[in-house]
């Protein structure tokens, strides 16, 4: 594959099936990349694949339970970024025009953290409550992965 503007370096592509077509195999490419991507996420901040069991049946047992919760936080996070807007960490360095699974996991953890603070707030008025900009900023820390 060649860029036609010649900016970036030529790429090959190799499939060991030589029937099909060049644009199948870059299209088979593409949708390994999102693949590659779920499993690099879910590795850095579920722990899969870090898991220390003796037995491959342990291990068969524990991958798709770790699994599970990417889906339940990506499929929660799309609704409440469909209801509010999704939360994007944009730093200097680095502008992304989609959230990731670490936006994701944040926007769910500060839904949940919402919600608690919310249920254990003190009926009475008896001291003064941190301001609702402060506490937004805070959680908005606590809420990104490590």
């Amino acid at each position: 594959m060649r860029d036609p503007s010649g900016e970036k370096a030529p790429r090959a592509f190799l499939c060991t099936d030589l029937n099909p077509e060049p644009s199948d195999i870059l299209r088979w490419f593409v949708r390994r990349w999102r693949t590659e991507t779920t499993f690099e996420e879910a590795r850095r901040h579920l722990g899969v694949e870090t898991q220390r069991q003796w037995s491959d049946l342990a291990i068969l047992r524990t991958t798709p339970a770790l699994l599970a919760p990417f889906s339940l936080v990506t499929l929660w996070a799309r609704e409440l970024g469909a209801e509010r807007g999704p939360m994007i960490e944009c730093v200097r360095w680095y502008r992304k025009p989609l959230p990731t699974f670490s936006d994701a996991l944040a926007l769910v953890r500060h839904q949940l953290w919402t919600a608690q603070l919310s249920a254990t707030s003190p009926p009475a008025r008896t001291t003064e409550n941190a301001s609702a900009n402060l506490m937004g900023r805070l959680l908005l820390v606590a809420c990104r992965p490590p």
